[in-house]
This record gives structure tokens, sequence and C-alpha cells, in this order.
């Protein structure tokens, strides 16, 4: 059994059932397990690996709830368009996608949101050209070496019959639930600590039917598994679910059974209290995109209230086309300041970094990740509070973390394993797949 040790960081922030946070902290792991956490002082003196963090400050590894991977391939692209337009304008693009495209997309996505201190990443991938296949993505995150939850997404209402997505990305809905099912038998570990896990998540109420929605809530419920999509994310889309459904977004969820604990939603941006209220008491979680929704110009999502009202509440970075990053701790940071220009009553720092920790791992479900505390997986990022966008906030790291601009972790772990180290990927040459990916865009787009 491999042991790893950590000493000596400035801060220690646990997110443990008390919320404590260590001066002079660090954790003892064994076999990717949390052991023991505390003052450098408490913990044993020797492990196979050692790792002093003075000079750092320590959190759990970033949870992310919502994101397309694929979308790096298109960033910067139809720059001044709020949704609707905006998906119709990359459909044809995203429609000349290889499986190489999905997989290169995927290993550039994780190892960036890596860097900026993610362990567990969710990604939605919902049209399937040219033969790719969720595995693609699965295949990458293996490399990368980051927990996953793969969304098997998927369209099946095209333009012809009266959906948003072109009849070229769409699919037939038995092969739908009959690729879902395969991926599910195949790929889903339930077991803690797991490093994959499969969601069923068609994309949206314009791009599926009711029937479909019904039956992967369904097969999903069957397999134990949660349910994904994209909710109440625009006007337009309150529009259309009204007019084709005769019924608001999230009554329309509640028709096609998607409420309950073992279900969450994208952007949830257009709630009113009543709607806030149904999805508290039914346990139903929601992911805050911030960046997205100010770049789409969608709203502000009401995350103290949905917070008030004990809503589960994770943070996506969502599609690197509508944000166009993969930085989580920039996302809480965004969530944070959205939320105060939003209310009067402040949103507390702590706060907004538990959302994107201890609250993004309840949203996907997750006991063992999202808080540094025995018993529980060793996920954790380190920042260096030597770097210059920390100077003169030393006395809070913490609240440095988000206050400050945001920069890379210089450490990353996942299960006790360096996924990141000195800032530089372990488990993939960087550059190269830099240059692999941008060539990878420069060929989709022309």
């Amino acid at each position: 059994m491999s042991s790893l040790l950590i000493t000596h960081a400035t801060l220690l922030v646990t997110m443990d059932e008390h919320r404590r946070e260590i001066p002079d902290g660090g954790l003892f792991a064994r076999d990717g397990w949390i052991e023991h956490v505390g003052p450098t002082a408490d913990l044993p003196r020797t492990a196979d690996s050692v790792l002093d963090l003075r000079d750092h400050v320590v959190i759990p590894g970033l949870v992310n709830t919502h994101h397309h991977l694929y979308q790096t391939l298109t960033r910067a692209y139809a720059q001044d368009s709020e949704l609707f337009d905006w998906l119709t304008t990359l459909y044809p693009v995203w429609a000349r996608m290889t499986p190489t495209d999905v997989n290169v997309s995927a290993r550039l996505g994780l190892t960036e949101l890596a860097m900026a201190g993610c362990t567990t990443s969710s990604d939605h991938l919902y049209l399937f050209p040219n033969g790719s296949h969720l595995d693609d993505e699965i295949e990458a995150a293996a490399q990368v070496g980051v927990r996953f939850h793969a969304a098997r997404g998927s369209m099946s209402l095209g333009e012809s019959d009266g959906g948003l997505p072109p009849d070229s990305v769409v699919e037939n809905e038995e092969e739908i639930l009959r690729d879902t099912q395969r991926v599910i038998e195949e790929f889903h570990d339930p077991e803690p600590g797991s490093m994959l896990r499969v969601v069923v998540a068609p994309c949206s109420p314009f791009s599926v039917t009711p029937h479909l929605m019904r039956e992967c809530a369904r097969l999903a419920r069957e397999y134990g598994v949660t349910l994904h999509t994209h909710l109440a994310e625009t006007v337009d889309e309150e529009s259309f679910c009204i007019e084709r459904f005769g019924l608001p977004p999230l009554a329309y969820a509640e028709s096609v059974e998607w409420l309950g604990p073992d279900v969450w939603f994208a952007h949830a941006v257009h709630m009113g209290q009543a709607q806030i209220a149904t999805m508290a008491e039914t346990k139903t979680g929601a992911a805050h995109c911030p960046a997205s929704n100010m770049r789409l110009g969608s709203g502000i999502a009401p995350i103290a209230e949905y917070l008030d009202s004990g809503v589960r509440v994770g943070l996506g970075v969502d599609g690197s086309a509508s944000n166009d990053g993969n930085d989580l701790l920039g996302e809480a940071r965004l969530a944070l300041l959205l939320a105060r220009v939003r209310r009067r009553n402040m949103l507390p720092v702590r706060t907004a970094l538990e959302l994107a920790t201890l609250g993004g791992a309840k949203v996907l479900g997750r006991t063992d990740i999202g808080s540094l505390a025995p018993g529980k997986a060793a996920d954790f990022a380190a920042f260096d509070l030597r770097q210059i966008e920390y100077a003169g906030a030393q006395h809070d790291p913490a609240a440095a973390l988000l206050l400050c601009a945001t920069t890379r972790a210089s450490h990353t772990y996942v299960h006790g394993s360096p996924v990141v180290t000195e800032g530089r990927p372990v488990n993939v040459e960087l550059e190269p797949l830099i240059d692999e990916h941008n060539k990878a865009a420069r060929q989709l787009l022309n």
C-alpha cells in the first residue's frame, strides 16, 4: 500500500463538517484515502511520498458539474450571439467533428481544468457525428487522470420536427436508448472512489421529445444512475416550452418525471420562488454556470435564493465556446460577484468556495469527495501564495483564492496521485497536446 503525507501548508481548507481551516496544516493518506487531517505536528512523520506545501493554500479538489468539452475546439466563435443564435451558428461546425476531435478536445479541456485545481468533472456530450462515441471522452479522462462523470447526452428533435438543432445532428431515439444502456453497462462504476460514472443526459427541452425524456428517466432509475439536462437557461426556452408543451420549463420537467435527488439541471436561471421551493422539496440540484450565462446574456441565476431554500448547488464552467475557459475557481469568483450584484445581502466568500468543492460533490451525488476529512478520497489542489496575484492578501489565503485574480494550481492530486505538479500536467505532454488541438480546431473551422 502506498502512502502520501502533505505537510506545512500555510492554510489547509477542509470543508469538513466543522468547516475547519488549519494553519500549518496537512494530511496523511493511504492508497488514495485520507486517514488523518490536522496540524503538521500531529501527523505521521513519514510516508512513501512527502509533499511540503509551505507557502501554499490547500483546498479540496474542485468539482465541475456541467461542461461540453468538445467546445474547446470552437472558442471565441459566435462572439456576439445569444443562446439560440449561438447554437444554430455552431451546430453545422460541430457536425463536422470526428472521433479524434472529440478525444483531443476532451484531453485538452480536462488538462486545463486539472491545471486550475479541478479533480472531478462531469461532461455533457450530446451530439455524435461521424462515428464518434462517449467512449472517445472516457478514454481521454483516463489518460489525464481525473475523476469523470460521462453524461451520455442526446438530441432527437430536429428542425423538421419543430426542434432547434438541424436534422443532421439528431439521432433515432431507439439508438439513443440502446447506446445509453451500453455505456452504463460497460463503464459505470458506482463504488466509493470511482473514477468513472455514467449519467443519462438528453440535451434540452428544445432538442428531444417528451417520450425520450420519460424513457431516459426510466432507464436511469432502472440502473441507479443520475440524470442531467439543460433547463430554464433563457427566456426563449421558456417561450418554447409554453408554446410546444403548454408548460413552463420546470413544470414540463415534472410532467416527464424529471425531478428528484437523482436529477440536476444546468443553468436553472429563470426560476421563481415557487419553482425554487419545488426544487428544494424534491431535492433536485442545479449547476450554476455564471461565465456562460454572462457571455450569452442569459441572465443571473438566483443562487442565494437556492441556497436559502436548501437546493443543492454546484458550479459548472459550461462549454468552452460559451465561457471560453476551463477555470472553476474563476467560476466561483464570478458566482460570488454575481450573487452580490443580484441581491444586497452578500454571498460569503467561503460559501462560494464551498459551491466549487463540497457543493459540486453533493450535486453529483458523491459522498466520497468534496472535503478533506478521514474516509474521503485524497483529492486536493494547492495554490502558491507567493504569486504576485496574492500579494497583500496573505492575512486570509482562502479569501485570496476568490477575491484576487485566479491563478493556476501548483499541484493537483486525484486519489492520492499527482495529476499536476509544479504547475505542469503529469500524464500528458502539454505543448504537443496544444499543437494537436489547434490543428484539429483549424481543420474543423476551415
